[in-house]
């Protein structure tokens, strides 16, 4: 057996560490003396080297080594003959046990998209003939074509490995995801449906996707809860992950994390939507859940978007939610939520420009995802670019229906502008006829009718959506109506019943300390009195402390719970 033999079997042996030091030697021994090796013995060594190179994730040397592989192959492929090595017992037939040439520019354009050079991986694939591609090349190829826009590329390329294997259902939701029709995508795999027992559900699963990409949430709802009640199915955490995602879209929050949380007890390793889980935790002022499960994703793995997400809804500060969010996105540059927390970050810290391009680049990652839209239009308002936030709710309103939560949206713009304040009153009548216990569309209204000091009114639509539900920034609007209309018992009971769902909710605070220094003046004045005899000083350096706390407080909600 020869030393090059040896190296090789270490590398299927996956003794990534000791190829790399032997082959090294080898290697530096065959440039000091070019006849040590034969022509194919050198390429060997080459791609083993590579290989390991790329192991320890050293991705630009390994991209340089695979370089050299190739020209040693090349010259190769130009001789005929193979020269004997003088320092092994035998040669190697230049066909035998050689590494794939394909495999060699596989792994380089797995190099390249590690160092996000993706360009230089579509163009090292696409240098490898079509009928050579094998079906991972081929899904590498539409991901990265789907990444820089190439859709028609992408969907050719997804088709391929369809052609390949029909069962590739990454591959379907590729497809689904460039508006590929779900009747054409089902087509491509009617043959293996009918030729394999027990894959029924598999139209069912690929129509349930096809309403998931159209942005039909409801249809997709109903289809894969159809999907899940299957005995065979049932406890699936792909499907309960899905339904999470898609209570979440639809603004069901409450369903969502029952969704989230039955994944997670099948799946206590779970990573995947735990991102957006954790946002649904926040939004309800469960900041210790939200650290606790920051702590859990971390333990679980560090190289995901999602636990560093997490961290950056319990943050403090807006700087500090910044550098999560960016890590987030170097981990994963397809991460929506990390978008999302960036953007909203930067828009808190008045760098306004700069979350719009990436509020508009999680537009482009989810089109079906209304928090996207949302998160921009609320950076167009803060620039009073009133204009184009309008310009971009017609959108909303018009690409993804007329259901409560684009008229909710639409009418959130209106209310910015006086003119157009009855058409705002309109959209969220509409909207709240769908659904009457839709928080924002209540919030909204009860904004609007604060507007015109019709507060009875506000206080009936606010306990009509209390009726079913309870919601912290809904109890603490109804207090403050209730406190316009002289109701200080109740009202002190709304505030209460708010920091119980929230302790953080700062505004539900004031609002009760308020209502009991009215409640007991004669105490407050002596209070006043004590402070003005003391004249310490110590007194209000220690008011300032309770200031900046309160800061605080109010920034643990910063990113749009309310």
């Amino acid at each position: 057996m020869s030393v090059v033999e040896h190296v090789r079997e270490m590398a299927a042996a996956g003794l990534h560490s000791n190829v790399r030091l032997l082959s090294g030697l080898l290697l530096t021994m065959s440039g000091n003396n070019p006849e040590l090796f034969s022509p194919s013995q050198k390429y060997q060594l080459l791609v083993y080297h590579a290989d390991s190179l790329f192991h320890d994730k050293e991705y630009r040397n390994a991209v340089s080594k695979y370089t050299m592989a190739l020209q040693q192959k090349k010259a190769l492929s130009k001789t005929s003959k193979v020269r004997p090595s003088t320092g092994n017992a035998a040669s190697t037939p230049q066909s035998q046990c050689l590494p794939s040439e394909i495999e060699v520019k596989y792994k380089m354009a797995e190099c390249y998209t590690m160092l996000k050079q993706d360009k230089d991986a579509i163009a090292i694939l696409d240098g490898i003939p079509s009928r050579q591609r094998t079906p991972k090349i081929n899904m590498m190829l539409a991901n990265l074509y789907k990444k820089a826009g190439q859709e028609r590329s992408s969907v050719t390329s997804y088709k391929e490995v369809l052609r390949q294997c029909p069962l590739a259902l990454d591959a379907i939701l590729g497809l689904l995801s460039l508006s590929v029709k779900g009747a054409e995508v089902a087509s491509m795999t009617i043959n293996i449906i009918q030729s394999i027992p027990n894959l029924d559900w598999l139209s069912v699963w690929i129509k349930a996707y096809a309403f998931v990409h159209t942005g039909d949430n409801t249809r997709a709802i109903n289809t894969i809860c159809s999907l899940e009640k299957k005995s065979l199915l049932r406890d699936n955490v792909d499907l309960l992950g899905s339904l999470a995602d898609l209570y979440f879209r639809a603004g069901d929050n409450k369903n969502s994390i029952l969704k989230f949380e039955q994944a997670q007890m099948l799946d206590p390793y779970l990573i995947k939507g735990m991102d957006v889980y954790g946002y649904l935790l926040a939004r309800e002022g469960r900041l210790e859940d939200v650290e606790n499960l920051g702590c859990r994703l971390f333990n679980i793995s560090d190289q995901h978007a999602e636990p560093w997400v997490v961290s950056g809804f319990y943050s403090k500060r807006y700087s500090r939610a910044l550098y999560l969010g960016a890590k987030a996105i170097q981990l994963n540059s397809n991460s929506v939520q990390a978008l999302l927390l960036k953007g909203a970050a930067l828009r808190n810290m008045g760098r306004v420009q700069e979350a719009i391009i990436h509020f508009r680049e999680a537009i482009r990652l989810a089109p079906c995802r209304l928090d996207c839209y949302e998160g921009l239009i609320e950076c167009y308002l803060a620039s009073n670019s009133i204009r184009e936030a309008m310009v971009m709710a017609n959108n909303v309103y018009k690409t993804l229906g007329a259901n409560a939560q684009t008229l909710t949206l639409l009418a959130t713009v209106c209310l910015e502008d006086p003119v157009t304040q009855e058409k705002a009153k309109t959209l969220l009548d509409k909207a709240l006829t769908q659904r009457p216990d839709y928080i924002k569309a209540v919030v909204k209204k009860a904004e609007l009718l604060s507007r015109e000091q019709k507060y009875e009114d506000g206080i009936a639509l606010l306990r009509n959506a209390l009726a079913n539900q309870s919601d912290c920034v809904l109890h603490r609007i109804l207090g403050d109506f209730l406190v316009a209309v002289n109701e200080y018992q109740e009202a002190m009971d709304q505030y209460s019943i708010a920091l119980s769902l929230d302790p953080n909710d700062q505004k539900s605070l004031e609002g009760l300390q308020k209502m009991e220094k009215e409640e007991s003046p004669t105490d407050a004045t002596q209070e006043e009195d004590v402070d003005d005899m003391e004249g310490s000083g110590e007194e209000g350096d220690l008011e300032g402390s309770d200031s900046e706390a309160a800061q605080w407080a109010d920034q643990e909600q910063w990113f749009g719970m309310q």
